[in-house]
């Protein structure tokens, strides 16, 4: 396997919003006869599509993947032998703007980076004859070019397709591309060649529409125009000529939000027939499509696909984009072609596999739990993404919050360590890394801080606890460390940290304009925490220096945190809010003694919030589990399934299929439908209403705590984890006053049952080991007696 950094391109000018430049073709025909193997390694910048004699043998949908080319460049390898023909040949190659010139991305400074191009291609083709002999080429041997059909794409924006420019068989052998140019040679980005050694994305299935509605419109428009493009006249800014307007056309609705792009299948389309294809999220209360959180670009760039028709049946699906939606727009149809096979629906996510399962007798919860799974596949793109409709970035805060139940259910492993790798790359000389990554220059500015960059660190240490491996400690312990030192010399004057965004998303905000907790407290308390786990990650590699450097700047942070915050006579932090008293009992602020009224005086701050939620993304990370872990997991349920508002019941009442980004009232929503911030509740609802605890004693992976915690809302519950060694799982039902409660353990896992106070088997015990294979246990309630205390740093 050869790199070779010769790039070409059809030509150096690239797409921005008034000069639109076709995504091009490039293509060799060559000989190879009697050949015994043949690979090509290809990167393609931004995105490429590949294909052998006609056939599309791309990896994924928008391959290689993305990143700061500066920074890396992704190959990806393929076997090509069963592709080669005894003869003649051709490789055709399609290329989409991706991230090298993301037109849609001006709002994060993309428009400017040092790399911005035409799409570009480099490649390398190797082949073994029978007779041993080796042949070779690269992108410099003679591709020509062509422009495609796609007269515009961008990730953000979509893509525009004019089926009348299509060019027959270009991609097969015997084309007569005697009117082609020759491709040019350019410039090779500065960064390190790799590998893509990820997960591809992919193709999940796929949606009929549910329903068909004629007279569609759009609402919301006028509440659009970001800051970004405040200087805009209205009419340079939305722009609209009939055509471009999507009223008018028919809404097609489908089962729930989701990410992916559609497959249009037009019967009897007139020649120059143009279509409007335009996706959204939301109905707007007067039932048009809401706009209002598409914000971040014109209108008429707004996660669209425009389609011109050739004329006759025709079949399309976007090749270098995907979008967020439930509803789509279509405009330019007669009544006759808006039929339910007009449009189908292609989910895409980065092929991860589910591994973990929960269920119970409340519907509200088990909606909860599906809308969970669909904003973890929704969002994870090549990396964990904060929105599959606008932003389409790696916020590394939202990607922190959802660390422990993504690794616990999910298989992120291959792509979390290529993320990570482009984190070191992003972090600057003094350790600081940006809000997202990978970034050409944004996000160090605003958007970052500890709630971002412990992202580093929570991967990290989640993939060790869940499954053991020490692989991607070896390889960011460096990075962590000299984090650990960067916010340890940028304390303030009081010895507290203060760098970057605090409990984002506060209920009843749009963002972080309401911090009901100060900043250098969430930032101070989140850097104790991530100190924390990153000595438990020396610890297991033996680094003992580093791992005592990182407790002593969570000693100096809690002590500075101890004098400035925390009342030692009632034991509340001074804001007296549900944030701040969490972290502080979750992340040990207070002494294990202080702990109990602590928590008493946490419930006190909850009832006076009438038992609603009152914090944001920091503080609903840890108030759950902490409810838990006190006795109080009926109060921690209520919270989250009551179905007024503010609570995860009352998206569920108003009828969200994917977790959401704010906690607004539900008419009043313009930020994301589908987003996996506030997701966590997954690990939750499987670690402690069926009582599934993985490693529990921070020792062995393979190692798990069965301690359920019982409320009388639910009658059963089950759910099942994969542990390194094999699936583990549980479930429960109460029979009478009784409770059955089964576990199946694998061959090679050690397991016990722990019951909290109260409970006991039915010959009287609180703890007992679970042997391998399938058990049930008859639990019985008994007042006075006491469970196993469970101790952890989690």
């Amino acid at each position: 396997m050869k790199f070779s950094t010769n790039f070409i391109s059809a030509g150096r000018e690239y797409s921005t919003f008034e000069v639109h430049v076709p995504a091009p073709y490039l293509r060799r025909e060559f000989e190879l006869k009697d050949a015994k193997k043949a690979e090509i390694t290809v990167c393609g910048l931004g995105f490429y599509k590949l294909f052998v004699n006609g056939k599309d043998i791309t990896r994924g949908h928008l391959s290689p993947y993305i990143s700061n080319p500066d920074h890396f460049l992704y190959f990806d390898n393929y076997d090509l032998t069963p592709y080669i023909n005894n003869g003649k040949n051709v490789i055709g190659l399609l290329l989409g703007n991706g991230q090298l010139d993301a037109v849609g991305g001006q709002v994060w400074d993309l428009q400017i980076t040092p790399y911005r191009a035409a799409p570009k291609a480099a490649l390398t083709f190797e082949a073994v004859l029978e007779n041993g002999e080796r042949t070779e080429f690269d992108a410099l041997s003679g591709f020509k070019c062509a422009p495609s059909p796609i007269t515009f794409d961008d990730m953000r924006i979509g893509e525009f397709y004019d089926a009348r420019l299509e060019k027959c068989g270009w991609n097969d052998v015997g084309y007569d591309d005697s009117d082609w140019a020759d491709a040019i040679k350019v410039e090779t980005p500065r960064g390190k060649c790799l590998i893509a050694d990820i997960d591809p994305v992919l193709p999940v299935c796929e949606l009929t529409p549910v329903s068909i509605t004629p007279d569609a419109k759009v609402s919301g428009w006028s509440t659009m125009k970001s800051h970004l493009y405040r200087h805009l006249t209205d009419d340079e800014y939305f722009g609209f000529n009939e055509a471009d307007d999507p009223n008018g056309g028919y809404m097609y609705e489908f089962e729930r939000n989701m990410a992916g792009i559609i497959r249009l299948n037009i019967k009897n389309a007139k020649p120059g027939q143009r279509l409007l294809i335009q996706f959204g999220e939301k109905l707007f209360d007067d039932g048009g499509l809401d706009m209002r959180a598409m914000q971040f670009l014109p209108p008429r760039f707004d996660h669209r696909i425009i389609y011109t028709c050739k004329g006759g049946d025709e079949v399309y699906t976007p090749s270098f984009t995907y979008f967020g939606f439930k509803y789509v727009i279509v405009k330019g149809i007669d009544e006759a072609q808006a039929v339910p096979e007009l449009l189908t629906a292609i989910p895409v996510n980065t092929d991860i596999k589910q591994t973990g399962e929960f269920s119970c007798s409340d519907e509200v919860t088990n909606k909860l739990w599906a809308c969970g799974v669909n904003s973890v596949f929704s969002n994870f793109v090549h990396y964990p993404t904060d929105c599959p409709h606008r932003e389409k970035l790696g916020w590394m805060n939202d990607a922190a919050t959802s660390a422990e139940h993504v690794t616990m259910f999910f298989t992120p492993d291959r792509n979390y360590r290529e993320w990570t790798r482009q984190m070191r790359a992003a972090m600057t000389e003094e350790g600081q890394m940006p809000g997202i990554v990978p970034t050409a220059g944004w996000g160090y500015a605003w958007g970052s801080g500890p709630i971002s960059e412990r992202c580093l660190v929570y991967i990290t240490y989640y993939n060790w606890l869940y499954r053991g491996e020490t692989t991607l400690i070896k390889e960011n312990a460096t990075a962590i460390l000299r984090y650990i030192n960067y916010v340890s010399v940028k304390r303030n004057s009081r010895g507290l940290v203060e760098l970057g965004l605090g409990d984002w998303m506060q209920v009843g905000t749009n963002g972080a304009s309401n911090h009901y907790t100060p900043v250098d407290f969430t930032d101070t308390a989140m850097c104790v925490d991530l100190c924390r786990k990153a000595a438990k990650l020396y610890e297991v590699i033996g680094m003992k220096a580093q791992q005592d450097f990182a407790n002593a700047v969570a000693d100096e942070l809690r002590a500075a945190l101890r004098k400035y915050y925390i009342n030692t006579k009632t034991l509340t932090v001074k804001e007296r809010n549900q944030t701040s008293q969490a972290l502080a009992i979750r992340y040990d602020i207070f002494d294990e003694a202080e702990k109990v009224v602590a928590f008493e005086r946490l419930v006190d701050i909850i009832e006076n919030d009438d038992e609603y939620i009152c914090t944001g993304m920091i503080g609903l990370q840890v108030i759950f589990d902490l409810l838990s872990e006190y006795g109080r997991t009926d109060l921690a349920f209520k919270m989250i399934t009551r179905p007024e508002f503010p609570s995860y019941g009352n998206w569920i009442k108003n009828g969200a299929t994917a977790m959401i980004e704010t906690f607004l009232p539900y008419e009043g929503q313009m930020n994301s439908l589908n987003h996996h911030i506030f997701s966590h509740i997954m690990a939750w609802f499987v670690k402690r209403l069926v009582g599934i605890l993985p490693n529990p004693y921070l020792e062995n992976a393979n190692e798990v705590t069965f301690a359920p915690k019982f409320i009388d809302a639910l009658g059963n519950a089950q759910a099942k984890v994969k542990l390194p060694v094999g699936e583990v799982s549980v479930e429960w039902h109460r029979e009478g006053e009784d409770i059955l409660y089964t576990v199946t353990v694998p061959e090679g896992a050690v397991a016990e049952l722990c019951l909290e106070a109260g409970w006991q088997t039915s010959d009287g015990f609180t703890w007992r080991p679970a042997p391998v294979g399938t058990t049930t246990f008859r639990l019985i309630y008994e007042s006075k007696r006491d469970s196993k205390r469970i101790s952890s740093t989690r």
